[in-house]
């Protein structure tokens, strides 16, 4: 699969769906292959039918600005760049409103495949 982006500014921005039990919803993510996994936004989760106060799943999140924790939780179904997973652990982690995305597509996602950048073509390809 091949996806475009813009290579001239800012980050590498990519579309992902993710699914929840009361439905699903597009996000803004980075593609961020300095994460070791995949965090996105407290709003996001909850649009889609997740509790985050009932989350008994914490995890230890080394972050720019020190040391966190934050929910972990498996989701239904994650998409982007052509690939899907299912029951996917996802870190709720809620980025600075300057960042401008929904979240981080981390290595997590990414594992498995083959991922090429082309800077100069502004194209993404995963297989």
């Amino acid at each position: 699969m091949s996806v475009r982006f813009s290579a001239e500014t800012g980050l590498v921005i990519v579309r992902a769906e993710l699914w929840g039990p009361a439905g699903s919803t597009i996000l803004r993510m980075a593609l961020d292959t300095g994460a070791v996994t995949t965090p996105v936004n407290a709003d996001p989760m909850t649009w889609v039918g997740y509790d985050l106060a009932a989350c008994s799943s914490r995890v230890q999140l080394t972050t720019g600005s020190g040391v966190e924790y934050a929910a972990k939780v498996t989701v239904q179904r994650m998409a982007s760049l052509g690939l899907k997973r299912e029951g996917f652990p996802i870190v709720c982690h809620t980025l600075p409103p300057s960042a401008n995305v929904d979240g981080l597509l981390g290595l997590d996602f990414l594992r498995g495949q083959v991922l090429q950048l082309d800077f100069r073509l502004g194209e993404i390809v995963l297989e």
